[in-house]
């Protein structure tokens, strides 16, 4: 820890330090989530490439995203490494990141934003949190999130009912463990779900910045905290949250 005589660049530098060993989806409401601290010597260098590289939009990255392997079976890791630190970059509402996050394959990072949004009234969040679970393959954890927003607007708009989505997982699950169905199909299912919550959240929260993600956060009622404990550490259920 610094002391209260230590040098004004001393504290830079440990700021420096600090912000190149954490990933910026995790301090999406941090104080540090500015620029990281720059010298003086590579300032123009920094900006002289920037003005070279096309600026990256919500809708050039989903695009490009939307062109890369469906999510549908447990991924072992992100498809597009690369692509997290974009996506992040673009501060978007959660429920949008979270979602590109999930069409890449990154589902650590997806988990971390969709863990703030896992109460009402954030049922896209929810949503979003099932079909995560869906697709690493914890199946009955994904029908329980499913269930809890079978009567949210945005579920509705994409399922019309809870029947046909637990059909879908069903045969999804069917697919990954027993080779039953047709994989191209189920793949083509599993992204046109992600695209329409999508492009729900697009009209809701639009494709702006949201700099202080904590606005979205949904801190749980005390109904939902203790459901919550007794499923994970009460042998009341079987979600992980």
């Amino acid at each position: 820890m610094l002391s209260n005589h230590s040098k004004p660049w001393k504290l830079a530098s440990a700021l420096k330090v600090y912000y190149r060993q954490n990933h910026d989806v995790y301090h999406r409401t941090s104080p540090f989530r500015s620029a990281p601290i720059s010298s003086p010597s590579h300032s123009h260098t920094k900006l002289a490439k920037m003005s070279s590289q096309p600026q990256e939009t919500f809708s050039t990255l989903y695009t490009h995203i939307l062109t890369l392997p469906p999510p549908l079976y447990p991924p072992g890791h992100s498809t597009s490494a690369p692509l997290t630190a974009k996506i992040s970059s673009l501060s978007l509402h959660p429920t949008l990141e979270a979602a590109l996050h999930i069409l890449n394959a990154d589902l650590p990072s997806a988990h971390f934003l969709v863990r703030h949004m896992q109460a009402p009234p954030a049922y896209e969040g929810m949503f979003l949190h099932g079909i995560l679970h869906r697709i690493e393959g914890d199946y009955d954890n994904a029908r329980a999130w499913y269930s809890n927003v079978a009567e949210s607007e945005v579920f509705k708009e994409v399922w019309g009912g809870e029947e046909r989505a637990r059909e879908f997982i069903g045969r999804v699950e069917g697919l990954v463990k027993r080779k039953e169905g047709d994989r191209e199909g189920l793949e083509g299912e599993s992204v046109g779900e992600i695209k329409q919550v999508v492009e729900f959240c697009r009209r809701k929260f639009g494709e702006g910045a949201l700099v202080d993600a904590s606005e979205a956060w949904v801190r749980p009622g005390e109904e939902h905290r203790r459901m919550g404990e007794e499923m994970t550490s009460g042998g009341k259920g079987y979600r992980d949250f």
